[in-house]
Formats: structure tokens, C-alpha cells, sequence
């Protein structure tokens, strides 16, 4: 329900910044909002565009009516959404979307813009998969999470490790010996916590480690992660910040690797396909009609869809998925196993017993 409700508001796109996006978080006063949203109203009346001004002024009242049929705030929190759907410039059709989310809201928003603002629902869609995060350095480190577009810190470390300073003769040499146990206890204590987050999840898809300067080589080189660990870890980045911020920049900077990994990933899952029809070809069905029929049989057990599906015919796939307790993977066409299911009709299946 959450995926089709954000990809029918994905449709729309406003002239200019006229769509008008408000998050409610949970417990939060509808009466606030609500009196909030009458303030903007007389704001948009300076608004020189008369067009844009018409239509923010009408989707603020719109939305506040909507507001008003709730007697309080959803256990969750509200996203509500506001602009006109009209496809044809110079015709007004102000639609009013709402959706409590599966997870409670913490963050209160207004916004008007030529989209809406869907990312905080879309980082709340159903996404088991992820990636681990390790930031550090010889004062700090953290280990967060990626989920979907999801960033978030679950663990942070101060270390005990002393600064670098200048001293001479024996003092010098015992001092760099004790920074040196210092730093080896700090990685040994990071790497427990990482072992224990992340060893033996089958949700983890891969680990990025980051951080200023050569510690983060040290690290991972040394005998502190478990092999199995070692082997998920994607690649390193060198950064300019620790902590919550130095989680972003290393997913900010990881971009790359990211990309090459959803390539893996999606030829893994067609080789699979393709491995099955040549094992077990009546395991396997393609097309729109035949993959129908193996869904109403409850018989899918991986749903394979292209992305160049249209919207309606991906919903209706996706629903009858949910049913049955199928699995579902969509394949881009960017490569070419994506070609490939393309020119299957967009969509195939790998079938938990043959239909014959």
C-alpha cells in the first residue's frame, strides 16, 4: 500500500513550487497544524504568480478540511499531500492524499515545492536488505546502517588512545609503544561491537568502512574482523568527519561502489533465472499472462519484474505477490540482463513447483 501510494504521488509535478507536502508527527496537536496551515494560506496570498498562488491557497484549504475530519493524530503520526493533478497547464483538479505510516513520524514538515517530499515514507517501505557502516579513526569511531536511502548511526566509541606528542630518548619510544597497545585495545573493542552487529545477519549485503587518515587501512588489514566480515567489505573511502556526519559522507562517497554492487546484484538474480530455465525449465514461467496464472496458483516463489513495467501492471503484480508471501526483485534496464527480461515481456518467474 505505502509503495503504490508513493509512486502514484511520484506522478505529479507541480509548475512551480505549489504542491505542498506536511508531516505530522505522532501525538502532535492537529489544532497546531492545522492553525499553522491557516497562517500559510496568508503567506501564499504574496505569492506574484497568480496561477501558483491560486493553486497553493486552494490545495492549504483543501488539506485543512481534510485535517478536520480527524478527531486527533493517528498512533503514527500523518503524511498528508496537497497541489493539482490536473495534467493540462492552465486547468485546476486539487486532489488531498493522506497515509499514516507503518513506523511513527518524529519529524514535523511544511513544505511547497514542484514535488512532493516523499523520503521519509520512502525510507520507511519495507526494506530488510542493507548495508554495514564502519567510520574511524584513533579518537572516534561509529557503525551505522544504509537501509533503502536510510542512513542511521547504531553504535559510537571514544577511544583512550593519547595524541601524538614530541618527546625524546626512551620517554618517546615507551610513549609510542603505549599509544600503539592503546589503539590495538580501540580497534579489538570496535571490531567485538561490528562482530556482534553484523556476523551471521543474512540481511547484510556488504560493508563500507571509512575515515580521515590510514587508520581505517589498519583496521581492516589487521586480525580485528571476523573473516566473514572481510569478506563483505565492498571497498574504503577516505573522509573529512567521524561520527553521524561521517556515516553521510561515506555513503556520499561510496556512490560507486553502490552502483557496481546493484549491477552484481541484478545479474546474480537473472543468472538465477536463466540457470533455472536451462536446469528446470517448467519450474520457470515468463510474460504477463503466464506469470498471472503461476500467482493466482500461489505457485511464484521469486517475482522478477522490469523496471519498464507500466505502474498499474507493476501493482497488480505486486499485490497478488504480497498474497501469496512471494518474493519480489525489480531489474533495471540499464544493463543487459535487464534487456534480456525486457524482451521476455518484463517479467518472469521462478515457480515453487511446476504448474504441469
Amino acid at each position: 500500500m505505502l509503495k503504490r501510494f508513493i509512486r502514484e504521488l511520484e506522478q505529479i509535478r507541480g509548475r512551480h513550487t505549489e504542491l505542498v507536502s506536511v508531516y505530522i508527527p505522532a501525538s502532535y496537536d492537529l489544532n497546531k497544524i492545522i492553525a499553522h496551515l491557516q497562517q500559510e494560506q496568508g503567506t501564499a496570498s504574496n505569492i506574484k504568480d497568480k496561477t501558483t498562488r491560486t493553486n497553493v491557497i486552494d490545495s492549504l484549504e483543501k488539506m485543512i478540511r481534510h485535517l478536520r475530519l480527524f478527531k486527533k493524530t493517528p498512533g503514527n503520526g500523518l503524511a498528508v499531500f496537497a497541489g493539482n493533478k490536473a495534467e493540462r497547464e492552465g486547468q485546476q483538479d486539487i486532489g488531498v492524499w493522506s497515509i499514516e505510516p507503518p513506523e511513527p513520524l518524529n519529524t514535523r514538515m511544511y513544505r511547497c515545492d514542484q514535488t512532493f517530499v516523499l523520503d521519509l515514507l520512502k525510507n520507511m517501505v519495507d526494506v530488510k536488505e542493507f548495508y554495514g557502516l564502519i567510520v574511524i579513526e584513533n579518537r572516534e569511531a561509529s557503525i551505522g546502517i544504509l537501509k533503502g536511502t536510510s542512513i542511521s548511526e547504531i553504535a559510537k566509541f571514544e577511544s583512550m588512545v593519547p595524541g601524538k606528542i614530541k618527546a625524546g630518548g626512551q620517554s618517546q619510544q615507551r610513549f609510542a609503544r603505549l599509544r600503539e597497545e592503546a589503539a590495538h585495545e580501540f580497534y579489538k573493542k570496535v571490531a567485538e561491537a561490528v562482530n556482534k552487529e553484523f556476523l551471521g545477519v543474512k540481511d547484510l549485503r556488504g560493508i563500507l568502512i571509512g575515515g580521515p587518515g590510514p587508520t581505517k587501512e589498519t583496521f581492516l588489514d589487521g586480525a580485528y574482523l571476523n573473516n566473514e566480515l572481510k569478506k563483505k567489505v565492498i571497498g574504503t573511502k577516505d573522509l573529512s568527519y567521524t561520527g553521524e556526519f561521517g556515516l553521510k559522507e561515506l555513503v556520499e562517497k561510496s556512490k560507486d561502489l553502490l552502483a557496481k554492487e546493484e549491477i552484481t546484484r541484478e545479474k546474480d538474480i537473472m543468472d538465477k533465472l536463466f540457470e533455472s530455465l536451462s536446469k528446470d525449465p517448467e519450474k520457470v514461467t515468463y510474460g504477463k499472462d503466464e506469470v498471472v496464472k503461476a500467482l493466482e496458483y500461489g505457485a511464484v516463489d521469486l517475482l522478477i519484474i522490469s523496471e519498464s513495467l507500466d505502474e498499474e501492471l507493476i501493482d497488480k503484480l505486486t499485490e497478488m505477490a504480497d498474497k501469496t508471501g512471494t518474493k519480489v526483485e525489480f531489474i533495471s534496464i540499464d544493463t543487459s540482463e535487464g534487456i534480456q527480461l525486457k524482451d521476455l515481456g518484463g517479467v518472469a518467474a521462478i515457480l515453487r513447483y511446476s504448474l504441469e
